[in-house]
């Protein structure tokens, strides 16, 4: 059962809003409410539809892509629309601690992107 669980992709939006909400909520805790809540709900639901559509932007960019190009170019396009995204959404809703807010959560797309891509390259003939 834990390994179907570990497997779904709702499973990882819900983790993905859970941590990532709970940091922006926490990066943001020194403002008045509902400062703090808003960053929180924002960063949880941008998280979760960036974590569905990440590894289906690469494995759709890398397809399309030369070899040469394939292990670097589809995580750049990806989490350059990531940052523009996250950067964009959080100014519209006036969140406070912009930077603080997305450091982590793009960081750990960053590294996810990366090296999922560059797995799924090597594996390719």
């Amino acid at each position: 059962m834990i390994a179907r669980l570990a497997q779904s992709g709702w499973v990882h939006v819900l983790f993905a809003f859970g941590l990532m909400g709970g940091w922006a909520a926490y990066a943001n805790w020194s403002h008045p409410m509902p400062k703090s809540l808003i960053a929180g709900i924002l960063q949880g639901a941008l998280s979760g539809a960036i974590t569905l559509a990440l590894k289906r932007t690469l494995d759709f960019l890398r397809a399309r892509m030369a070899r040469s190009k394939g292990w670097w170019l589809p995580p750049v396009i990806a989490l350059s629309l990531s940052f523009c995204l996250l950067v964009t959404a959080h100014l519209a809703a006036g969140t406070p601690e912009i930077s603080r807010t997305i450091s982590l959560p793009f960081t750990v797309a960053s590294l996810y992107a990366l090296s999922y891509n560059f797995l799924m390259w090597r594996r390719a003939p």
